[in-house]
């Protein structure tokens, strides 16, 4: 593989994780080996059927901070933010392995733009990334020192939504 990229899909439309999961399933029709970390998805009560298609595919999957005050009320956020840095410390440790031709990092902008991770932690597994490592960054909030630090930055932009007319979330659509 050639040099690795760094790439972001932010904004506030949908379509961010739907993207990295669409280029997933490309690398992997291209013998590329990916590697897919969740932050902030409870996989247990919301049923991602990406997950499902992933793992089928041989894309290995892991998740930290499965909670998020937005969907859990009582979340402790010292909690949420151990889970944040231990998200990190994997990413680290999958940086030395040097098994993956693609990592994502599903929402861990939201991490970054919720003060649960600093910039500086984030910018840090920016600038140790392996130089063939196609590294991709998920979710709202996207800083402006990640986003110049980026090759490729996609702002997924809100329009329209059904949710704002009173469609609730659907299977296999939203989730």
């Amino acid at each position: 593989m050639r040099q690795g990229l760094i790439q972001i899909y932010t904004g506030d439309g949908k379509g961010k994780t739907t993207a990295a999961v669409g280029l997933a399933c490309r690398a992997v029709a291209h013998g590329l080996k990916v590697c897919y970390i969740y932050f902030h998805k409870n996989p247990e009560r919301w049923k991602y059927g990406e997950h499902d298609t992933l793992r089928k595919l041989g894309i290995d999957i892991f998740g930290f901070a499965r909670e998020h005050p937005h969907f859990y009320k009582k979340a402790s956020l010292k909690k949420i933010r151990e889970e944040c840095l231990k998200g990190l410390e994997f990413v680290k440790k999958i940086y030395q392995e040097e098994k993956y031709d693609i990592l994502i990092l599903d929402e861990i902008n939201i991490s970054l733009r919720d003060g649960f991770l600093k910039e500086e932690e984030i910018m840090e597994i920016l600038e140790r990334k392996p130089e063939n490592l196609e590294l991709i960054l998920t979710g709202r909030g996207a800083s402006k020192r990640i986003i110049e630090k980026a090759d490729l930055v996609s702002e997924i932009k809100n329009i329209k939504h059904p949710y704002e007319s009173g469609i609730e979330t659907r299977k296999g659509i939203e989730y």
